[in-house]
């Protein structure tokens, strides 16, 4: 950006997601209105994002309102009341009763039953010696040590490592107890709206930036800024695959308890849910979302027959169509350095990795700067009460000693002054 385009603003925000966009609008309540907001992609949202795909809307990002239910409300799930968004509750815990062996049998909720009590103990156990073990002033969340954690027994067998799959990536993302299920309610609503998920994130921007038939034309907005995605792509995430397949019919088990359905492999991760009609949906983490990501559409497309043919009989219809999505989230809590301030559902210590935790944050964070504002406004204050109470003083004296004096106050010596004190010319 040259000097001919530069645009001086008080506060600067990088990044149009829904933390972004909640944390420009309370700035703006509260008076800034020389904000800037910039976005890398041509829309906002952030991972908020739908895309049409086999006839109908699907998440691209994050997908479910987690938390709803409780004696609070979740605010993202009152954003969504507010807006009429269209939504249908899910119930994971029929994943664990749906996992298909390479013979396309399901195994006994027994045999099921048992090996997800095993690992939920196994898992807490590990978090506890790893909250003992860690240092009493390390701020990192728990499920983060999970995460990075080499000396949690790793599951060996196809059912173990299908339960792992269900346990860590579907129900237990966080330490028990839950913020988001206590705080919130235990509740998850799949959003199956048209104009997507992040209709929400529009309907809030058009509260506090101009719009006109249905598009933000305010200049406070500025898309397709590319050098952010640049500074994002050098930053360690924990990575996800989602995989759209179209087919021509349904060929899955339907009705209760059949909205999710999971593959017992020898790889970890080879899960599947399927709950919309005609097209299935499967997911991918870290190593095996790399993998993925690394390979073409059409293997991938092979595998995923390869699977569904395993679970559901050799004669089902054939994909006719694949979209690959990947994306991530950040693990990270960041506290401000300097004038920086950071926001994001990976800076929530409580609903890390939720969409209620990067609304909250954008939220937490503009008021934690609008105190900092008002700070450093009454700062600057009390300096020019400092500075001008002498010449007041002095001039006073002057007065009363002189009243017949006509004194010239060298005005221009305090313009220099106030250009470095940033002192209001209204002052002067």
């Amino acid at each position: 950006m040259d000097n001919s385009t530069r645009i001086r603003c008080s506060v600067l925000i990088v990044g149009a997601g829904i933390s972004g966009i909640s944390a420009a609008k309370v700035l703006a309540e509260n008076g800034v209105e020389n904000l800037m907001i910039l976005e890398a992609d041509d829309r906002i949202g952030g991972r908020m994002r739908k895309e049409e795909f086999g006839g109908t809307t699907v998440e691209l990002g994050a997908g479910w309102i987690a938390g709803v239910g409780g004696k609070q409300v979740n605010p993202v799930w009152e954003l969504g009341r507010q807006s009429n968004l269209r939504t249908c509750f899910s119930d994971y815990t029929n994943a664990r009763y749906n996992i298909y062996d390479h013979n396309g049998k399901i195994f006994p909720r027994g045999v099921a039953a048992e090996s997800y009590n095993k690992a939920v103990e196994s898992a807490i156990e590990e978090l506890r010696n790893q909250e003992s073990n860690s240092n009493a002033d390390d701020e990192t969340p728990s499920y983060c040590l999970f995460l990075n954690s080499n000396e949690f027994l790793a599951p060996k067998s196809p059912i173990e490592q299908a339960i792992d799959f269900v346990l860590h990536d579907f129900e237990m993302a966080e330490v028990e107890p839950l913020s988001t299920y206590v705080d919130f309610g235990e509740k998850e609503f799949l959003v199956a709206d048209e104009r997507g998920y992040e209709h929400l994130v529009y309907k809030m921007a058009e509260t506090f930036l101009f719009t006109s038939e249905g598009k933000i034309l305010d200049t406070r907005l500025k898309l397709n800024k590319r050098w952010k995605t640049e500074a994002i792509s050098n930053i360690d995430i924990i990575v996800y695959t989602k995989v759209f397949l179209k087919f021509p019919y349904k060929f899955w088990p339907c009705g209760p308890d059949k909205e999710f359905f999971v593959y017992a492999h020898e790889r970890r991760g080879h899960g599947q849910r399927l709950p919309r009609i005609e097209y299935a949906r499967r997911y991918f983490v870290n190593g095996e979302s790399k993998r993925v990501e690394a390979q073409s559409n059409q293997e991938t497309m092979r595998e995923a027959m390869e699977v569904l043919r395993n679970m559901f009989g050799p004669d089902i219809p054939d994909a006719i169509d694949i979209l690959v999505r990947v994306g991530g989230t950040i693990v990270s809590n960041v506290a401000p350095v300097g004038r920086i301030y950071f926001a994001g559902e990976h800076t929530s210590k409580k609903f890390n990795g939720y969409v209620h935790g990067a609304y909250l944050s954008g939220i937490n964070t503009s008021e934690a700067l609008l105190e900092e504002m008002r700070i450093e406004k009454e700062r600057k204050s009390e300096n020019q009460c400092i500075l001008l109470e002498p010449l007041l003083a002095l001039t006073g004296s002057l007065a009363l000693a002189q009243s017949d004096a006509v004194f010239d106050i060298p005005t221009q010596l305090f313009l220099l002054h106030s250009s470095k004190l940033a002192f209001p010319e209204a002052l002067l």
